[in-house]
Order: C-alpha cells, then sequence, then structure tokens
C-alpha cells in the first residue's frame, strides 16, 4: 500500500452552518455537514446533512419528527421540560423514550470549482417514511450503471437503518426504501459489480457481544443483500496504540479501484468520542480479503473548527471525488489549485461545518 497523506486544502471550513438557511419556517439549523460527493459533468455534487430544529425557548426542549395524522404523514413538534441534568445535545431520553433534538434532511450544493458552492434553498431528500421519522442523516454517493445510487441513514424510533434513492440528475430523484433494517448504518457501495454482484460494505451496531467492526455483503439486484461477512473492526479494545479507532468505526465514501485494490476511507472514534480519518485497502476480485490498514490517522480534528462545534472533536468523511485526469473547465476563480487525477476529500467537522483535504501519496523513503 503507497504510503498516504491527507493535506488540508483550506485552514477555514468551505462550507459553514450559517451558509445554509433553514428550510421549514421557525426552525434554526444547527448543523451543515457530513456531505456525500460526487461528480456530475463539470459540476461537484455534495449532499449536505442539514440538521434543523425549532428556535429554542429557555426551559424547553423542541422534538421536531415525522408523524402520521389521518393517515398523512406530518412534521410535527413534540415539547418538553428541560431535564436538569446534563444531556447529549443530539438525543435525549424523556419519559423512557428517546428523541432526537433535530431533524436532519439532504440538502444539494453545486459547484464547478469544488470549492466555492451555491446551496439549494429547499431539500434535495426530506424525511418522508416512518421508518425515516427522525431524519435522514449521512449519505453516500456511488456511480454505478447510469445511475446514481444514494444510500442514507435513515433514523426512527426503532433506531437507525439504510435507505436507498437513485437519480440520474439530481433533479428528479426515486426512493427505493430500506435495504438493511436497524440497527445498522454507514453503507458505501461499490461502483461496479464485482463477479457479477453489486457489493457493499455496512456497520451492524453491537451491544454486549462483539466490537465495532465494518461488513461486507453482496446482492444480485441492488435491493436485497445476503452473504454478510466481517471484513474488519477497531484495533483499540486490544491494543492502546490503536485507541483512536477503539470506540465506533465506519466505511466513509465509495471505495476507489487504484492498480493495488479497492481503497477504503473509513473514521474511527475513540473513547472520549474524538472522530479521526484512515484507509483500508481491499483485493480487488475479492473485497473480503483486508490487504492494509492505517496504522495512524491520517486526519484529527486539530483546528479549531474541528474541535469546536454543535458535536466536538469530529473529522468525518462519507463524500470525496476523483478528478479527471483531463480537467474540466473551471470557474475562474478556482484559484491555482491542480485537480487533474487528484481525490479531494470532504469532511465534516464538529458537526458544524465541511473542510477539504486532499489524498495525496508520498515517497517513503525521502522521508
Amino acid at each position: 500500500m503507497r504510503n498516504y497523506q491527507l493535506r488540508r486544502l483550506s485552514e477555514q471550513p468551505i462550507l459553514k452552518t450559517s451558509d445554509v438557511k433553514p428550510a421549514t419556517e421557525g426552525f434554526d439549523v444547527l448543523g451543515a455537514f457530513n456531505p456525500a460527493a460526487c461528480l456530475v459533468g463539470d459540476e461537484v455534487i455534495l449532499l449536505l446533512r442539514v440538521a434543523e430544529a425549532p428556535r429554542a425557548e429557555k426551559g424547553f426542549i423542541s422534538i421536531p419528527l415525522i408523524e402520521e395524522q389521518n393517515g398523512i404523514l406530518t412534521l410535527t413538534i413534540k415539547h418538553f421540560t428541560e431535564p436538569d441534568e446534563d444531556y447529549d445535545p443530539r438525543v435525549v431520553t424523556i419519559h423512557g423514550k428517546q428523541y432526537l433534538t433535530s431533524l436532519s434532511h439532504l440538502r444539494l450544493a453545486r459547484s464547478r470549482d469544488g470549492i466555492h458552492f451555491d446551496i439549494d434553498e429547499k431539500p434535495f431528500l426530506f424525511p418522508a417514511r416512518m421508518d425515516e421519522s427522525y431524519g435522514i442523516e449521512d449519505a453516500r454517493i456511488t456511480f454505478l450503471e447510469g445511475k446514481y445510487w444514494i444510500t442514507y441513514t435513515a433514523v426512527s424510533e426503532h433506531g437507525p437503518g439504510v435507505g436507498l434513492a437513485v437519480t440520474t440528475d439530481f433533479r428528479d430523484v426515486e426512493r427505493v426504501g430500506m435495504i438493511l433494517p436497524p440497527p445498522n448504518k454507514d453503507v458505501a457501495l461499490f461502483p461496479a459489480r464485482i463477479n457479477g454482484t453489486y457489493r457493499l460494505l455496512h456497520r451492524p451496531m453491537v451491544s454486549d457481544i462483539g466490537k465495532p467492526s465494518v461488513w461486507l455483503a453482496e446482492s444480485t439486484d441492488g435491493i436485497h443483500w445476503g452473504n454478510h461477512q466481517f471484513l474488519f473492526g477497531g484495533r483499540g479494545l486490544t491494543d492502546p496504540r490503536f485507541a483512536w479507532e477503539g470506540a465506533k468505526i465506519g466505511a466513509g465514501p465509495e471505495p476507489i479501484l487504484t492498480d493495488e485494490g479497492w481503497l477504503v476511507c473509513y473514521h474511527g472514534a475513540d473513547p472520549t468520542h474524538a472522530y479521526s480519518l484512515a484507509l483500508a485497502l481491499l483485493d480487488k476480485d475479492d473485497p473480503s480479503i483486508v490487504l492494509d490498514r492505517s496504522e495512524a490517522p491520517l486526519l484529527t480534528p486539530e483546528r479549531v473548527w474541528e474541535r469546536e462545534g454543535f458535536f466536538p472533536n469530529v473529522v468525518f468523511a462519507n463524500g470525496w471525488i476523483q478528478w479527471p485526469d483531463q480537467e474540466p473547465a473551471m470557474s475562474s476563480d478556482a484559484g491555482e489549485l491542480s485537480r487533474s487525477g487528484k481525490i479531494w476529500v470532504y469532511y465534516g467537522a464538529a458537526d458544524s461545518g465541511v473542510g477539504l483535504a486532499e489524498l495525496i501519496t508520498v515517497d517513503a523513503s525521502n522521508q
């Protein structure tokens, strides 16, 4: 495996929460982060996770969610007295039931240079099923067989599962439905069939038995998945050198095929819930074979805007693009950055913005 590094291309976030307008009247945007990414012609497309909540009232928590009323799915708001004790800013338990404090949807952003984005004012995908009643989160995009396959975390009171939608133009979109039931998330679909079948990476959520891990599955139609296999897990539970991936682990964007094999970006979290980014390499003909993994994280939360935000100390990638060897025409404000053949990684920072880094290779003999 080549010696990879992630190099920030900007010392500031390229997108901030304040750049995004709320889609619902009376709501505030709490975070715009964790974008899926792809190239469509000469445009970079991001699908931002946008978390919104009703404007806060002192002493109360207002919970937005989708409920069925008279057979119609409706956005509703539940009001509760704020707990006296400290609670997670993202999730709260009231009367024995867990709620998310915000409702997430997917928002489309477009750019000609990959740096300066125009953000739609309305959602691209908004919760529209009861298995999405707590929100839609953290999409991945894979271009496969002439379509853009969008996998995302669909959250409800029953837990997080994996939804699928498809589009050809990012204007019209077809919801396929839930392809992996709760509790599961972090699905990255491979961009080609392997030995005749579709493949994806996913992350079952474990409880008392087992440990955080990435799994592999296959399908003949892209909807019904089986032959689930453990692929790799966090090494921090048994080796303190890998504490950075000891508490959580999950796949990031779609794998990229290289001469060496399938390159996989993944995230790990330590026991303090600080998130980092790393790489794994899978065999190109049999991705159940792990050829190599990062010995240390390639990106950790170091900048103030990566360490402070709605959920602090997070760098989380579920979107990257590989520029073609022949660069498309760029807008005049694209700057002097070289793009030809480069891999750019778009990552969420502290659940509050988006950073941009470039995946580069370094000759180890010159270090």
